[in-house]
């Protein structure tokens, strides 16, 4: 019977390509360089790894180019806007800052008191700002030592998103705290996640008039921030299979056509356009969760890991069966373009 358990799944049924050399541990996030197609992963094994993607047609092969330790796991990553830098933070909780381009040493910037878990790279502010579970938020000007403000947060932060001028940042307690940049040292708005449970990821519209909310509850919410859209915002399911519900662990809206991926604990990520409300692509599950996701500047390459996420704790491990991959699949533009929905209904 062992034949059939999810450990003998299809490792790739979406036939994407695998990163070569990928963490020894569970991938925490993902991003790609806004100017060239590097990506970096940050990892439950204390690293940070830069890998170049290299893409020929559909022809896609990855080098790994270079790492750098924390001390502890880390959590989350970003890149400057100039594709010349990338920051990190975790769970030593130290914000760090490695100019990979200049293959300098990675120096701390920042410090919480608790684990970072979040930060983001402002450039119309030329801040780096920065979510922990200590409750706070803070933004860094990186030619001082100490953060240019101290945010309160209601709660631990566990989801940030930034498309200047608006910042939302979820924390514990389902809050979602809205952020307008250009008053950053003021809430604009608190509301309350239109989620019944916790908020895991979050995305903010491209054209900034919303955001997307996902939770471990196979749930996404589309949100208007402006009141005169509110019968624009609905709720819809995902990443469930019969009774079994999973959670959403990555929000990523398409660079060039606005439509948007999720990706869950179920092992699967999908393609959906909020505006016709439709889901574009259904791709198949991976045996194991996609804790984390991104697209590469242009839109060509989506980029997911694939590994435990630990939501079963440390009895449902099993290390010689939870290998963690990082896949690259390209999408087609059938996959990600947005499409006005078909008519229904008789004439």
């Amino acid at each position: 019977m062992a034949t059939f358990g999810p450990a003998s799944g299809n490792l790739n049924p979406n036939r994407s390509t695998e990163v070569a050399q990928p963490p020894s541990d569970s991938v925490s996030s993902l991003c790609f360089s806004p100017k060239a197609n590097f990506l970096v992963a940050t990892s439950w094994d204390n690293q940070v790894r830069c890998w170049e993607v290299m893409k020929s047609g559909t022809n896609v092969n990855t080098v790994p180019k270079a790492a750098m330790s924390h001390d502890h796991p880390v959590l989350c990553s970003t890149w400057k806007d100039d594709g010349t830098t990338v920051f990190s933070g975790g769970c030593d909780k130290q914000v760090k800052m490695w100019p990979l381009l200049s293959g300098g040493p990675p120096v701390t910037v920042g410090m919480h008191d608790a684990p970072v878990k979040e930060l983001a790279w402002i450039p119309e502010m030329n801040l780096l700002v920065t979510g922990s579970w200590d409750k706070t938020l803070k933004y860094w000007d990186l030619r001082q030592q100490n953060p240019t403000w101290v945010q309160q947060l209601p709660e631990r932060c566990y989801a940030l998103t930034v498309k200047h001028p608006l910042m939302v940042v979820g924390t514990a307690d389902r809050n979602l705290v809205v952020f307008n940049l250009q008053n950053p040292q003021a809430e604009f708005k608190r509301v309350q996640s239109p989620l019944k449970y916790q908020t895991r990821c979050l995305a903010a519209f491209p054209d900034q008039q919303g955001f997307l909310v996902g939770s471990i509850e196979g749930r996404v919410g589309v949100h208007h921030l402006d009141e005169s859209q509110s019968s624009k915002n609905f709720t819809f399911k995902c990443h469930r299979d019969g009774n079994d519900i999973y959670s959403v662990n990555s929000l990523n809206f398409h660079p060039v056509h606005h439509t948007f991926a999720t990706a869950g604990s179920d092992g699967a990520f999908n393609f959906w356009d909020k505006d016709s409300k439709q889901r574009l692509k259904a791709m198949s599950r991976c045996n194991q969760p996609i804790p984390c996701s991104t697209f590469n500047n242009d839109g060509s390459i989506y980029a997911y890991s694939v590994c435990y996420d630990w939501s079963k704790g440390a009895e449902n491990h099993n290390p010689s069966t939870a290998k963690t991959y990082i896949y690259l699949h390209l999408p087609q533009e059938g996959e990600v373009k947005g499409k006005p929905r078909a008519a229904t209904g008789r004439k």
